[in-house]
C-alpha cells in the first residue's frame, strides 16, 4: 500500500508592493495526488494508528492494510483499507474523525467520503472505504429532476432524488416509509420535500393532503390536486388542520377494517398492493407539512399535544394502510418539533444546519459521530443534504431541481391525470381558481390570491387579508393598504355586498369569500359548483 503524493501550490506572488492587500478567501483548489504514507500519517495524527515506539524504524511502526487503491477513481482517489489488530480502534471511529483526516490530507472534510465496509460486502469492523474527491463534489450547476419532463411515475418504485458525489444516481423507495426534511432557510429544503411530493403528482392513484405553515407561494400550486390543502397557520387554518388530520385518522381505520376483511391470496400480508388499490380504489395517501414549527408554536398547548398525537399516530400505522407522511421544519429542536414524532420518521434529510448537535436533531442522535454530518455543508451547498435510510445508512446527496415554473406544470399535469382516472376530489375538484387556470381562463391575480388567503374563511377583516397577500407575495403586495386592496378587487369585478363583516362578536372593514367568488367567470363557477 505504496504511492506517491504530490501538491500543487499557487506560486507566491513576490515583489508585492505597499499596496497590495491579502484577500480573505480561499487559494483556488489544489489538486491532490495521495500516498499510502500520507494516510498512514493522517490516521496516525487522528489517534487511530499508535506512533513507533522510540528508536523504531518508522517502517516498523503500526499501519493500515489496503485491499484496493488507491487508485484514480473519476475526480478522486478511492482506497479500502483495514486498521490494524491489537491497535483497539474501530472503522467507526475512523468516521467520526473526518474532519481532523481531511485536515492532515490538505483538504475540506466536505471531500473526503468515507464509510464502512460491511460484512454482505466483504467488509469487517476495521474495514473502511475512502474516496478524496480533487475539489468540491457537490458545487455547480443543479441537476434537473427527470420528473421535469416525465408523463406518468409509479409511486411504488424508487423515486429519483438526485446524486451523490461521484455522481452516481440515488433513488429513495417511499412505500411504508414516513420522511422528514430539516435545514436551515433558503438552503434548498421545500424545493427537496417538493421532489417527493412530484412522483405522487404523476401518479394519479395518489391522493394528497397538504398543509403549509407559511402559507407561501411554495405550495400554492397544490391546489390543482389536494385533496385536502391548509395554507398558513392562523387560528382558521389549525382547525382545518385539525380537521384535515381526524379525517385522515378515520381513512387510516377505515383502511384497516378492509384491509383485515381481505382474503389471504388477495392482501397476503396485510397490506396494500397495487392491485389493492386499483380494486378497492384505495389511492396511496400523500400527507405533506411543511414548516411544522409554525403550526406548533401557534397553538394551545392541548391543540398542540392533541395533532402531534394525531401525527404520531399517522407516521407509525399509516404505512401499512398506504399512507407516506412527508414532514418539513426549519427548527428541529423539541420545542419545534417534538422528539416522540422525530424519532419514528424513518427517512431523514438535512441541508445545512450550524452544528454537529442540530443535525443530529434532524438525523436521529448520534448520527454526527457515525459520520452523517450535515454541518459541514456552507451556504454554498444549497441542494444539498445528508440522507439518512437506516440505522448505519447515510449518503450526501446533490438533490434534483424542479423549480417553481416547473412543478406548477406538474400540479396542472397531475390534475389532468386524475380527472382523467376519475381520481380528482376533494378541494381540488371545488377549487374555481384551479378550475380556471385547468380551463385555460386566466383570473386577475388579486383575485386568486385573495381567495387562496381566504381558503378556510368565508370572511375576513381587511387588515388580516392584507397581512396574508404580503405574506404570499411581498414584493407584489407589500406596498398595498385598504384603499388599493378595494381598488384592484374592484376593477377584477368584485362586488361587495358590505363593507363591514363581524368575525367573532367584532364588526369591521372586511371581505365576504362569496363576493370574491362571484368575480369568477359563470362558466368556471356553473362547471365546478
Amino acid at each position: 500500500c505504496v504511492y506517491k503524493r504530490q501538491v500543487l501550490t499557487p506560486l507566491a506572488y513576490l515583489g508585492r508592493g505597499k499596496e497590495t492587500h491579502l484577500l480573505d478567501q480561499g487559494a483556488p483548489p489544489l489538486r491532490v495526488d495521495m500516498s499510502a504514507q500520507q494516510l498512514n500519517d493522517a490516521l496516525r495524527a487522528a489517534g487511530l494508528l499508535k506512533s513507533g515506539r522510540a528508536n523504531e524504524d518508522e517502517k516498523d511502526a503500526p499501519r493500515v492494510s489496503c485491499s484496493m487503491g488507491p487508485v484514480r477513481d473519476g475526480r478522486g482517489w478511492a482506497v479500502i483499507f483495514d486498521l490494524p489488530r491489537g491497535g483497539g480502534k474501530t472503522a467507526s471511529d475512523v468516521l467520526a474523525k473526518r474532519e481532523v483526516i481531511a485536515q492532515e490530507l490538505g483538504v475540506d472534510e466536505i471531500q473526503v467520503i468515507m464509510s464502512r465496509v460491511r460484512a454482505s460486502k466483504g467488509g469487517n469492523a476495521g474495514r473502511v472505504s475512502m474516496w478524496v474527491a480533487d475539489d468540491d463534489p457537490y458545487l455547480g450547476k443543479p441537476n434537473p429532476s427527470p420528473f421535469a419532463t416525465a408523463e406518468r411515475f409509479s409511486i411504488w418504485d424508487p423515486i429519483p432524488f438526485g446524486q451523490d458525489a461521484r455522481g452516481n444516481r440515488i433513488e429513495v423507495p417511499v412505500m411504508w416509509q414516513s420522511m422528514f426534511f430539516g435545514g436551515l432557510p433558503r438552503r434548498g429544503k421545500t424545493f427537496t420535500q417538493r421532489l417527493m411530493t412530484a412522483a405522487g403528482l404523476l401518479d394519479p392513484h395518489v391522493r394528497h393532503y397538504v398543509a403549509d405553515g407559511k402559507g407561501g407561494a411554495d405550495w400554492m400550486p397544490m391546489r390543482a390536486v389536494a385533496h385536502r390543502l391548509v395554507m398558513g397557520a392562523e387560528d382558521d387554518a389549525i382547525e382545518a388542520l385539525k380537521a384535515m388530520l381526524a379525517e385522515l385518522l378515520v381513512e387510516m381505520e377505515r383502511r384497516f377494517a378492509i384491509l383485515r376483511e381481505l382474503p389471504t391470496s388477495i392482501c397476503p400480508e396485510g397490506k396494500l398492493t397495487p392491485d389493492i388499490v386499483q380494486r378497492y380504489n384505495l389511492p396511496v395517501i400523500f400527507v405533506t407539512i411543511d414548516e411544522l414549527q409554525e403550526y406548533f408554536t401557534a397553538m394551545e398547548r392541548e391543540d398542540r399535544e392533541q395533532v402531534i398525537n394525531d401525527l404520531c399516530r399517522i407516521a407509525r400505522r399509516g404505512p401499512a394502510a398506504g399512507f407516506v407522511s412527508n414532514f418539513a421544519s426549519q427548527r428541529p429542536d423539541a420545542d419545534s418539533v417534538p422528539t416522540k414524532l422525530r424519532e419514528i420518521i424513518t427517512l431523514r434529510y438535512s441541508t445545512q444546519v450550524v452544528d454537529r448537535a442540530s443535525s443530529d436533531m434532524v438525523l436521529g442522535k448520534g448520527k454526527a459521530a457515525q459520520g452523517a454530518d450535515a454541518s459541514v455543508l456552507s451556504e454554498d451547498h444549497v441542494g444539498t443534504g445528508v440522507l439518512v435510510t437506516g440505522p448505519a445508512s447515510y449518503v450526501t446527496v446533490r438533490a434534483d431541481y424542479i423549480d417553481g415554473t416547473g412543478f406548477a406544470t406538474l400540479c396542472q399535469k397531475g390534475r389532468a391525470l386524475r380527472q382523467e382516472a376519475g381520481q380528482l376530489t376533494g378541494d381540488a375538484a371545488g377549487d374555481v381558481t384551479a378550475a380556471a387556470d385547468a380551463s385555460g381562463v386566466k383570473l386577475p391575480p388579486i383575485l386568486s390570491d385573495a381567495l387562496e388567503v381566504m381558503r378556510h374563511s368565508p370572511r375576513m377583516f381587511t387588515t388580516d387579508l392584507l397581512a396574508g397577500l404580503v405574506n404570499l407575495d411581498e414584493d407584489v403586495y407589500g406596498d398595498f393598504n385598504a384603499e388599493r386592496l378595494a381598488s384592484e378587487l374592484e376593477a377584477a369585478g368584485v362586488k361587495r355586498t358590505s363593507k363591514q363583516v363581524k368575525i367573532s362578536g367584532t364588526n369591521a372593514a372586511g371581505y365576504q369569500r362569496r363576493d370574491i367568488e362571484a368575480a369568477v367567470p359563470a362558466e368556471i363557477l356553473l362547471a365546478h359548483g
